[in-house]
């Protein structure tokens, strides 16, 4: 694996999972498009790059084929100031996600399957990479690439908590990846068995019939830290048997609302890194959740790439 830092001292954070190359329109829905962009689609290198924004040592570690679209990746992420843990696969090569935005929903298709991140393996990650790292962060998205994917998210919950790092997950159900009935079982697994769980409350619903935030709870009882987003409602913190900490969405005009979830756990878990109570971390995950629902686009652009 190879490493964008020469230092020898470890991160804070660490974020696994894929990403790919994100090709969004810039004239009309996707069927229509005569121009589009190309940036980065990756829930958990989303969650690198806003903590790396707040001053925070990030790493992020996957595979990217041994491509231009992967190089485009690992490029953005430096200049970002995310450090890169990764593999390059000269046999696989770099998912692509094309998005068709809209205010209210944007769909996505993807084009994954059998990408060089979904050949990531257990032990991708080991204790002694992870030595020194106080949250180690992953998603629901990264079990959901391949069966090894699955086994690797597994040993690393075991191999992070060894090494001394908070495990973070965010559940991100994506439908079209895996069934139903995968995803409601390995996904309640995970988020019960993380120190820190995000989770939409409209996600919860759809997976585990769990309608309300303290029905959430019920259903997820030894997740050490779980936070539940209800999009323009606001954020709800359950910590151990303590009172649930309730912090309402500031008001936003919506430009297209994807990426805002991770945006909102860079925010929360900058802010856990700094030592700030359950309502100061929420309200941070709010202020750059805002930051990304009023562009188009899942992080804030560069102001320069030199």
């Amino acid at each position: 694996m190879s490493s964008s830092s020469s230092s020898t001292s470890a991160p804070e954070i660490v974020c696994i999972g894929e990403t790919m190359a994100l090709i969004t329109p810039t004239d009309a829905r996707l069927a229509d498009a005569a121009a589009a962009t190309i940036g980065l689609a990756g829930a958990e290198s989303n969650v690198a790059a806003g903590a790396a924004s707040t001053g925070h040592r990030v790493a992020w570690a996957s595979r990217l084929g041994a491509d231009p679209l992967g190089d485009r990746v690992a490029t953005e992420l430096e200049h970002r100031g995310v450090e890169l843990w990764i593999d390059r696969d000269a046999t696989a090569p770099t998912g692509v996600m094309f998005k068709d935005p809209g205010a209210e929903s944007s769909s996505v298709y993807y084009y994954r399957q059998g990408s060089a991140a979904s050949r990531m393996e257990p032990g991708f990650l080991t204790t002694a990479q992870l030595q020194g790292v106080r949250i180690v962060h992953t998603t629901g998205i990264t079990p959901a690439l391949s069966a090894s994917c699955r086994e690797m998210v597994d040993r690393l919950f075991i191999d992070a908590r060894a090494a001394g790092a908070l495990v973070s997950f965010d559940v991100n159900d994506r439908r079209p990846l895996w069934s139903t009935q995968e995803a409601t079982e390995t996904l309640a697994r995970l988020a019960d068995a993380a120190d820190i769980t995000f989770v939409g409350r409209d996600e919860a619903e759809r997976i585990w019939g769990t309608a309300t935030p303290a029905e959430i709870r019920a259903f997820l009882p030894n997740c050490a830290l779980l936070v539940v987003k209800d999009g323009d409602v606001g954020a709800t913190a359950f910590d151990g048997d303590t009172e649930p900490v309730f912090v309402p969405a500031p008001v936003v005009d919506v430009v297209e609302p994807v990426g805002a979830g991770d945006a909102f756990a860079s925010g929360f878990l900058a802010a856990t890194l700094e030592g700030a109570d359950l309502a100061a971390c929420l309200s941070a995950g709010h202020a750059a959740a805002e930051r990304v629902l009023t562009i188009a686009a899942d992080l804030p652009p560069l102001v320069t790439l030199s």
